[in-house]
């Protein structure tokens, strides 16, 4: 049976960006300034509606949406609700048809905010669910191509309102190939709405009920922090994650290049890991753990580095020399660990000469 339909408020924007900038594994950008533009959207009355993918007709009209580009970039240049919402009739009058709701295009970061806002501006409700489960670099990291599903037509603006469609494309590797060369040309940030979705495609092709996975911890983390507990502790257990490190970053290489992020963290042990080190390279999100010479964890295993205080997640854009850091691994959604997932987003779709082996394989479902 479908999940009923809720609307999300204060609490909830505030909850959701905690468990989104979690599940971003580094990447889809610190969600901060769209958490502030959301609860600004909510004071002058906009509302928002969560609706249950299951509830979807088949037939119908779904926008996905989503920021491209470099998370520094998105610091800098900021890409605000209006912009986002512009792709969606901008794809509508392209196509011929209106959208019936928007989804995620990514759960992680500030992306997770865009179909919220979206939605605010033009009266859309949500769908609870996403392409990635998590945050990845490129377009052809996604469950809709992991399901062979068409890549196009393809909306793109940035902030000063260029405007791009992309009306076709051989596959998804094109795809990310177009529209990265336009978004480095648009300064690493632009605004998107990607192919559109049918309710059939959204229901067989998506990661489900991960806007409401967002949520809850976002709520772990924050009654954790009411009880004076260990929010890393709490989202680990409730997420049946692993603690995989702790430490003080103590070197940072950070370079944007070609429309991503890309570089390394160093990572001195303290505690129990007094005396190891661990490295994390990064393409906007968190790649390959490395435990001294040994790999600890890869994508798409998530790898989340989170602040050993408050259980903050750090971005790849913001990590900085001196923190002191808890990095921890979560389950990632079984499509994305299927030998046609892991062709797409596994070790080796990242340059890594890696077979992905599981941290979670073994446990109980």
């Amino acid at each position: 049976m479908p999940r009923p339909p809720f609307e999300l408020t204060e609490r909830d924007l505030e909850d959701f960006a905690t468990g989104a900038w979690i599940l971003g594994t580094g990447g889809g950008g610190d969600p901060y300034f769209s958490l502030l533009e959301a609860k600004m959207h909510l004071a002058a009355g906009r509302r928002v509606t969560v609706i249950d993918p299951l509830s979807l007709a088949d037939d119908a009209m779904v926008a996905c949406v989503g920021q491209m580009g470099a998370p520094l970039a998105k610091q800098e240049k900021l890409c605000d609700g209006e912009v986002i919402a512009s792709t969606i009739p901008m794809m509508e009058e392209h196509i011929g048809r209106k959208f019936e709701a928007v989804m995620l295009w990514e759960v992680g970061g500030n992306n997770g905010f865009q179909a919220i806002l979206s939605g605010m501006l033009l009266g859309l409700p949500v769908v609870d669910c996403d392409a990635m489960g998590r945050a990845f670099p490129q377009a052809d990291m996604t469950t809709f191509a992991i399901c062979d599903l068409p890549a196009y037509p393809w909306t793109m603006v940035d902030i000063r309102r260029n405007r791009l469609i992309f009306a076709e494309a051989e596959d998804w590797s094109w795809m990310e190939r177009m529209t990265r060369k336009v978004s480095t040309v648009f300064g690493a940030s632009a605004a998107t709405c990607k192919a559109p979705r049918t309710g059939e495609e959204v229901k067989r092709g998506s990661c489900l009920h991960t806007l409401s996975r967002a949520l809850s911890i976002g709520r772990t983390v924050r009654a954790a922090r009411a009880a004076h507990a260990d929010p890393i502790a709490a989202v680990v257990a409730a997420e049946a994650g692993l603690v995989l490190f702790r430490g003080k970053v103590s070197d940072v290489m950070r370079r944007a290049t070609d429309g991503w992020l890309r570089g390394r963290v160093a990572i001195e042990g303290l505690d129990g890991d007094a005396g190891e080190t661990m490295a994390i390279d990064f393409q906007n999100e968190f790649s390959v753990a490395w435990k001294g010479e040994a790999v600890a964890a890869t994508v798409p295993d998530l790898i989340c580095l989170l602040d050993s205080a408050s259980g903050e997640a750090i971005g790849t854009e913001t990590v900085r020399y001196g923190q002191r850091v808890t990095v921890i691994a979560l389950p990632a959604p079984a499509i994305l660990t299927s030998p046609k997932g892991l062709k797409h987003v596994g070790p080796r779709a990242f340059g890594f000469d890696l077979d992905f082996h599981s941290l979670f394989a073994e446990r109980p479902a």
